[in-house]
């Protein structure tokens, strides 16, 4: 007859789970410090996971890690409450070799994944508390709303163009990236070559409308979230620095978080994505353009604030004017974004609000 495990016959043991996640299931690699146990398929749930680690290795030390993507980090707060010390993983920093990269498998995945968590290589993403993920979602479709609009402006300035229907001068000269009131009533009374073609712009003025209404109830509701007790300090010390707006100063703090967390200001670039891409051999160093990683919107808000900032702060303008004896204006606004970037952390640290003109 088979005895009963103790219920710490596995303590003082750490096992390591490599999570392969999927919508309908995961692929399941558990590692122990000198084997592998098994790979196995189960149900997207982490009690099933959690009731299994239990049984067969009771008394141990779990831990798990799972690459970001769809399912953002629920998983790894609810293994985290069941007593499994889970972790994210960026995909790109997941070390893959030649024969992983040309058999790809969610198998093959998942036992990459443990084999990283055991070796202690792995560089875990930070995971923020449930209610600023929430806020940074109610941002991020601002900037999401902001693109939408602009397509539906562009499409119509194809048709336009594509049926030979001239613009007003009045309507393109200066800025002309909003719609006002009398534009929008020229499009619904002009005339056009045939009656789809009337009822194509029609659409896109219906759909137009109801993006600049939904953008509307958003910038309030974003306003409004900006006067919450954890924002409000924070919020009007990012206004202090030259360049940097509402809609800039609150994605800034929603998709930073704890600003502590950076150490450095390097480490705050990489994680914005402000850093360029480099190779080096030998005496031989090539430096390209900026790294494909980061949320777009920070890096797009940071290059726009730079821009703005050379025109109204004395110390902006004095070193944008330095770099640009040696540089293009393209390589020079990426490092006044990087100074705008470094006031960012001095402001948010220090929580003093940042002083014009001051020369670094």
């Amino acid at each position: 007859m088979r005895s009963k495990v103790s219920e710490n016959a596995f303590a003082g043991q750490t096992f390591y789970v490599g999570l392969d996640v999927h919508k309908k299931s995961w692929k399941v690699t558990i590692l122990g410090q000198e084997f592998e146990h098994k790979t196995m398929s189960q149900d997207p749930d982490p009690v099933i996971l959690r009731d299994y680690l239990v049984r067969k290795f009771p008394g141990a030390v779990y831990k798990a890690v799972y690459e970001s993507g769809f399912c953002g980090f629920t998983i790894c707060r609810d293994l985290n409450r069941l007593g499994i010390q889970c972790g994210v993983i960026n995909a790109s920093d997941v070390p893959s070799n030649h024969k992983e990269k040309m058999q790809k498998t969610d198998k093959a995945d998942s036992r990459k994944l443990a084999k990283v968590l055991r070796s202690g290589d792995a560089e875990m993403i930070h995971v923020p508390p449930v209610e600023l993920e929430s806020d940074r979602a109610l941002v991020r479709l601002r900037f999401r709303l902001s693109k939408d609009t602009a397509r539906t402006k562009i499409r119509v300035k194809s048709l336009l163009m594509q049926f030979g229907i001239p613009i007003p001068e009045r309507f393109t000269a200066g800025q002309t990236r909003s719609w006002s009131r009398n534009y929008m009533q020229w499009l619904a009374e002009t005339d056009t070559p045939g009656e789809s073609v009337r009822q194509t712009i029609d659409s896109y003025l219906r759909t137009g409308k109801s993006q600049r209404e939904e953008m509307l109830l958003v910038n309030r509701q974003i306003r409004e979230l900006c006067k919450k007790p954890a924002y409000s300090e924070s919020y009007a010390l990012l206004l202090s620095i030259p360049g940097i707006g509402f809609v800039s100063a609150v994605t800034f703090l929603v998709e930073f978080g704890d600003i502590t967390r950076f150490s450095n200001l390097d480490k705050l670039c990489h994680y914005v994505g402000l850093v360029p891409r480099m190779h080096g051999s030998g005496d031989r160093l090539q430096v390209g353009k900026l790294v494909n990683r980061g949320r777009k919107e920070l890096k797009v808000m940071l290059i726009e604030a730079a821009w703005d900032a050379i025109g109204t702060d004395p110390a902006l303008m004095a070193a944008f004017s330095e770099l640009s004896k040696r540089m293009n204006r393209n390589k020079e606004i990426i490092r006044i974004a990087r100074k705008i970037l470094s006031r960012v952390r001095y402001v948010l640290i220090h929580r003093r609000p940042y002083e014009m003109g001051v020369v670094e």
